[in-house]
């Protein structure tokens, strides 16, 4: 049953791989004078997606998330491996599944090379592999005081839109329609990240929140940060419900935006803009890296805000 499972759903022609599904292990081989980014994520029913959620879009997100680590870093997405456990053969959800998963793979050239099934409560764990040249990666660890620190896109909305689903956010269900999509479909800035090279001096993707994300910068680097609360991009909607304590957090510290956090040296602002151009994303520049160590949030004011929460906790109850 599992090797028509996989033969049914998720064995199509690997041509950027030597040997694809079908035997113990996968062959491929990287472009010549290439380094290979490689990473892991995984997605439980129940933590990270309801039961009651579109497969289609469960297949989109779970492979967006590990896209999004490859875009932080740069990379140009090359293969990808699959393990998931069922809690049973359910051919209808697999084949929405497999369809949301390949369409976002289509999308960014990426192909399916492994994996292994099993019976078990829904999980998802997904590793992708890309390459990029040697030197260019977009580490965390290049942040520099003076630097400026940029977002792609909006922030907030995912976070917002599953406050409202869990009841801790009225929003009018007219506006809740424009930020669900966020939470469900969540777009890597892989074309982004392969701009910035050269450009930028260091990233990450933003899916615990952006403080918490922009503080492992800061950790890694051994500098401090500003942001300017005003100057954070989010959808218009999210500015009606500012006077919500909850809306103003899951901007900060949502999380599950997958937009890129990032930092550049202040002379270097119209090759971000440039680069940007050339992905086709907007990119607004957020605040400032410090000497000091520390990340402070200031109002219109110029005065620093109190916060009491950075970003998602994995292993929170």
């Amino acid at each position: 049953m599992e090797f028509d499972l996989i033969a049914r759903h998720f064995t199509r022609p690997t041509p950027g791989a030597v040997l694809g599904v079908g035997d113990d292990c996968a062959l491929v081989a990287p472009t010549s004078g290439m380094q290979l980014a490689v990473s892991s994520d995984m997605l439980l029913e129940g933590r990270h997606f309801a039961p009651q959620d579109s497969p289609a879009g469960i297949g989109h997100k779970s492979l967006a998330v590990n896209l999004s680590d490859l875009a932080a870093m740069g990379a140009s997405p090359r293969w990808a491996t699959l393990a998931i456990a069922l809690p049973a053969d359910d051919d209808a959800w697999l084949k929405a599944f497999a369809r949301g998963f390949f369409r976002m793979a289509d999308a960014h050239g990426i192909e399916l090379v492994g994996g292994d099934t099993t019976r078990g409560a829904l999980t998802i764990s997904i590793t992708v592999i890309g390459e990029l040249p040697p030197g260019e990666a977009l580490r965390r660890d290049g942040a520099r005081p003076g630097d400026d620190v940029w977002v792609s896109g909006v922030i907030g909305s995912a976070a917002t839109a599953l406050a409202y689903r869990q009841g801790r956010l009225f929003m009018e269900q007219i506006d809740a329609a424009k930020v669900l999509p966020a939470l469900y479909l969540p777009t890597p800035r892989v074309a982004l990240g392969i701009a910035l090279r050269g450009v930028a001096a260091s990233a990450i993707d933003i899916s615990d929140g952006l403080l918490a994300d922009l503080g492992h910068i800061l950790e890694r680097s051994a500098v401090g940060a500003v942001v300017d609360l005003a100057a954070l991009p989010t959808l218009p909607v999210l500015q009606r419900y500012l006077h919500e304590s909850v809306a103003r957090d899951c901007i900060l510290a949502g999380g599950d935006d997958y937009e890129l956090c990032f930092t550049a040296p202040a002379a270097r602002r119209d090759a971000v803009l440039e680069a940007a151009a050339r992905a086709d994303t907007p990119v607004t520049r957020v605040g400032r890296i410090t000497a000091d160590p520390g990340l402070q949030v200031v109002g219109a004011d110029g005065h620093a805000l109190a916060i009491t929460r950075t970003g998602y906790d994995h292993f929170a109850a």
